[in-house]
């Protein structure tokens, strides 16, 4: 069971999506390049079968910003995309309004 604390220490920021890249290695990777706040980064996402390039480009998103980065099938990624799921489809997580990018989630 994790903590409160534990929870805490997880940097969970609003991104915007800027852009989409098919994964060069990997049939169900995209590569985003995404915007927290001031700082650029890039994220890779389990979530082609669910979403077309044009779904993502431009769409804000949750993520998870402090992860130690992970090199996912021959590319860098820094962070995680929230996404809920089942069985049959994936939702990514997104702010039902417009925030700043780089906005924590509390």
């Amino acid at each position: 069971m994790a903590s409160y604390e534990d929870f805490q220490k997880l940097e969970i920021k609003t991104a915007l999506i800027e852009t989409v890249t098919p994964h060069p290695n990997a049939d169900r990777l995209y590569v985003l390049g995404i915007k927290v706040g001031e700082v650029r980064k890039q994220i890779v996402a389990g979530i082609r079968a669910h979403y077309t390039e044009d779904q993502l480009k431009g769409k804000q998103i949750v993520i998870i910003d402090n992860l130690d980065p992970a090199v996912i099938r021959g590319v860098e990624s820094q962070g995680m995309l929230l996404a809920a799921s089942d069985p049959t489809m994936l939702t990514v997580l997104v702010p039902d309004r417009l925030i700043p990018d780089g906005s924590k989630v509390k």
